[in-house]
């Protein structure tokens, strides 16, 4: 592959309960209850239009805290080394993150969203409609997570990824 670079500009930030990784939600399903802001540039204000008709976002985002990447991690719900691209791990080559959340009101360029899983200060990179027509896919597979779901809510991270 080339060596192409490639430029992406923070539309934003995120503004959370979570100061540290350690302590902090693992995903948006143990997050439940956790409310926090999404804060617009304001010249992004025009592209909110409509939005407040929609329950939940995709949130796009930069781990601005996370350390170099390594290939492979032991990540949380599990106690065995995995390869990075199989977990949800925050340290990636690229470090973008994501997360659904759900949109409780829009004024200005400010969303205020619920069931947020993402370190205070965050730099938002983009955010769409959650369309379960789009997002959601009948039968699945979730490889070694399969039954460990139900671990989800309520955990919270320890310190293998601060």
């Amino acid at each position: 592959m080339g060596k192409k670079r490639y430029f992406i500009h923070p539309i934003g930030v995120i503004r959370s309960p979570f100061q540290n990784l350690e302590g902090m939600p693992i995903q948006p399903g143990a997050a439940e209850g956790a409310r926090g802001s999404v804060i617009l540039d304001r010249k992004y204000t025009p592209g909110l239009k409509d939005l407040e008709g929609f329950s939940h976002l995709i949130l796009i985002y930069y781990f601005h805290r996370a350390k170099e990447y390594q290939p492979l991690v032991t990540p949380f719900l599990d106690e065995v080394q995995r390869g990075l691209f199989a977990t949800r791990a925050p340290q990636r080559p690229n470090p973008i993150g994501l997360s659904v959340v759900k949109l409780l009101s829009v004024e200005d360029n400010i969303l205020e969203v619920e069931n947020l899983d993402v370190l205070d200060g965050t730099p938002l990179l983009d955010i769409k409609p959650y369309v379960p027509d789009f997002d959601q896919h009948g039968q699945v597979r979730v490889g070694w997570l399969e039954g460990r779901q139900s671990n989800i809510p309520g955990k919270l991270a320890d310190d293998r990824f601060s």
